[in-house]
């Protein structure tokens, strides 16, 4: 069984395997100095995380009062994020390069997978990035992309998982109208998709949150992404279905 629970922006809980793995969490009411639409996530989607799954170091992605909610989960991520997690109290952060991570008895792992984001660097924090693919014993498949460009590589990802994904977490857009370099817009996104061919798609880091007051400028933004990735995947991608939730919304896949 595969479940999905999108908590907005790019946090999702994956169920799979008997395994529950969060991505990015953002936990609170809001992620200073940004704002979240909506409300905070409900805590019953996410406690008792088995693992937590870190693309970077980005105070969008790696808030640390929502890691510490997490403890003792061990937080998967690059070599360097986890020296600097640790140092921070982290203990239970463990770094990798591209070695598979068993999480358990029931036969879910992770490895971590290439992600270009290095347009923002921070002068405070280490600036690894990675994306995730995880596998279960029955052949279910997620990559969890992470902030990243595009890259010619997304098309190994079936060789690296020893499977075809079941399921891109696929980010679509920003927390803001204008997108920074390191990201995906909504047509890159689709490209994103053709290359790695994944069955469903689940379009994140998008709608969620914003900058204090921008909200509304311009009138509209919050929304567009959605609407332009869907046209843009049925041009590039059109095998690949697209998960339409919204925040605190799951997803189970279908039987076949």
């Amino acid at each position: 069984m595969l479940a999905l629970t999108w908590l907005g922006h790019s946090t999702v809980v994956i169920e799979m395997g008997g395994a529950r793995l969060v991505t990015d969490p953002l936990l609170h009411r809001h992620a200073p100095p940004l704002r979240r639409r909506g409300s905070k996530p409900d805590r019953g989607d996410w406690e008792g995380a088995d693992a937590v799954l870190l693309s970077h170091l980005h105070h969008d992605h790696a808030e640390l009062r929502s890691l510490r909610l997490l403890e003792p989960a061990p937080i998967v991520t690059a070599r360097a994020n986890a020296e600097w997690l640790r140092s921070k109290g982290l203990s239970m952060a463990v770094g990798l390069e591209d070695e598979w991570y068993s999480l358990g008895d029931d036969g879910v792992s992770v490895r971590l997978v290439p992600a270009v984001h290095a347009a923002r660097p921070m002068p405070h924090r280490p600036n690894a990035a990675n994306g995730h693919l995880i596998r279960s014993a029955d052949h279910t498949v997620v990559w969890a992309a992470g902030d990243t460009e595009l890259f010619k590589s997304m098309s190994e990802l079936r060789g690296w998982a020893g499977h075809k994904v079941t399921v891109a977490l696929m980010p679509i857009a920003g927390w803001g109208p204008r997108l920074s370099e390191g990201h995906l817009d909504p047509d890159e996104a689709a490209s994103a998709c053709a290359l790695a061919d994944p069955d469903w798609v689940l379009p994140v880091h998008w709608g969620t949150l914003h900058l204090p007051g921008g909200r509304s400028i311009p009138r509209g933004w919050m929304g567009r992404a959605l609407p332009a990735f869907q046209d843009a995947l049925a041009q590039v991608a059109p095998r690949c279905r697209m998960i339409t939730l919204r925040p605190g919304e799951r997803w189970e896949q279908p039987s076949a």
